[in-house]
């Protein structure tokens, strides 16, 4: 079921449970899994928010990082390594006008091997460290 087929049988679904149908029933004729919380979860958001709660806003992290703007990060932080995630952030979106988190920014750095946390700067915290709490 692609995107638009989806949405059409959540419309289904709303459509026939605003006309007082069940929602076993509702379920039913639309067609789709749907669980019961869910199914009035869906209802309540059409009322509130109408065509809008019939979008499925989910997405995954692969999706945003892919081409041109995955190419842009990985080839960034390899000549900027010790650039910030979240400057990197700011320019992603400014540039590409993907929104991306933090956190999937440093995984993408992660399995390229290209983190901003390079192994002096972890020796260093660790020197301090020792400095600060020396051990008896």
């Amino acid at each position: 079921m692609d995107k638009e087929q989806a949405r059409s049988a959540r419309a289904r679904l709303i459509e026939q449970m605003r006309a007082g149908q069940p929602w076993q029933m509702a379920k039913a004729s639309a067609g789709i899994p749907i669980s019961r919380s869910t199914a009035y979860r869906l209802l309540q958001q059409a009322q509130k928010q109408g065509e809008v709660a019939l979008q499925d806003g989910r997405h995954g992290h692969p999706v945003k990082l892919r081409g041109v703007a995955r190419t842009f990060l990985e080839d960034y932080c390899r000549r900027a390594s010790c650039t910030p995630s979240s400057a990197i952030q700011t320019l992603l979106q400014e540039q590409f006008g993907v929104s991306v988190s933090i956190s999937q920014i440093n995984r993408v750095r992660a399995t390229r091997d290209i983190s901003n946390h390079s192994e002096s700067r972890f020796q260093e915290k660790k020197q301090q460290a020792r400095k600060t709490f020396p051990r008896n």
